[in-house]
């Protein structure tokens, strides 16, 4: 893996960034081997638009507050359907997730590897146990 440790900080804060605000699917690979732009993918997914924008929304406040990072590029806000975020050493891929199994990230990577993420998933809410199923409407 040729990417700093500083870039794979910041990467890790974007990752549970993303986690913190329900993201699935979150995955890092590094494509520095394949593209001379920049070092890493973060691929994050969401079901809907209005959650896409509250990952991004919290993976940009995460790396402002934590690491004083802005991202060079923002793209694809207006629909949130895949926004991009530009940090140059890295690229912040946070997609709806009909987008994500459209497009297939993974599949166009997979030979490059796998950064490992340490992240922790967010305590589930009481709402969260309750089933659709559950839950009494009359």
């Amino acid at each position: 893996m040729t990417a700093p440790d500083p870039v794979l900080a910041a990467v890790t804060i974007a990752a549970q960034a993303a986690s913190d605000k329900m993201g699935d699917q979150i995955v890092a690979f590094d494509v520095s081997g394949q593209l001379s732009i920049t070092d890493i993918f973060l691929i994050a997914s969401a079901s809907n638009e209005r959650q896409v924008g509250a990952i991004v929304d919290g993976v940009e406040e995460a790396l402002i507050k934590k690491v004083r990072l802005k991202p060079t590029r923002r793209e694809g806000d207006r629909e949130n359907r895949w926004v991009l975020l530009d940090y140059v050493d890295f690229v912040v891929h946070v997609q709806h997730t009909e987008e994500r199994s459209l497009y297939n990230l993974e599949r166009l990577w997979k030979d490059c590897p796998q950064v490992p993420l340490d992240i922790e998933r967010p305590e589930p809410t009481a709402a969260d146990d309750v089933a659709a199923d559950d839950v009494d409407v009359d």
